[in-house]
């Protein structure tokens, strides 16, 4: 199981992206760390910053298809600026496009809002995220984590850091890793 991780050079919200990381892991998987630019990246806990991560690809040199499935971590900056990046959203994009697995978390969707794939799918997010998703044709509900297989893939959604268990299950069941 090869798992991309797309996150902006700075803004990632660091337990979103260390908890799955961990998570893949430990499930025998590969996480692979993506970024717009740059050979790392500056995490934040909240608004401070906090460690910092080898890059090990830049998306622009990233297929779809080298991996089982993506991976997109919140914090409110992240999926700011990668919803500004034309080869981020593309990239996302074409997971869907795939039939790949996506999971999302936090303000992470709103990447996904950028790419245009929440038409029609039910998901979930940090509550700010609501208005975004519905005016983009989602459904937003209030859990823990939704897993929504309305679309040619697998979704997988959660509203924040204290969904984070919860999270990591879905991901590695969705993603192929059993539960």
């Amino acid at each position: 199981m090869r798992v991309a991780f797309l996150v902006a050079p700075e803004g990632a919200e660091q337990i979103e992206l260390t908890d799955p990381w961990d998570a893949v892991k430990e499930a025998g998987g590969t996480p692979v760390l993506l970024s717009t630019r740059g050979k790392t990246v500056q995490a934040f806990k909240r608004l401070d910053k906090a460690d910092t991560f080898p890059v090990d690809q830049l998306v622009s040199q990233a297929e779809p298809a080298d991996f089982d499935g993506l991976v997109l971590p919140g914090g409110v900056a992240n999926p700011d600026f990668l919803r500004t990046d034309e080869k981020a959203v593309a990239f996302v994009k074409g997971f869907f496009d795939a039939g790949l697995p996506v999971a999302a978390i936090c303000h992470g969707p709103w990447t996904l809002v950028e790419a245009d794939v929440v038409r029609g799918r039910t998901l979930t997010s940090y509550p700010s995220l609501r208005t975004d998703i519905r005016n983009a044709g989602g459904n937003w509900v209030d859990e823990q984590v939704k897993v929504c297989d309305g679309g040619n893939n697998k979704l997988i959604t959660s509203r924040r850091p204290g969904d984070l268990e919860a999270f990591d299950k879905a991901v590695l069941t969705e993603f192929g890793a059993g539960s």
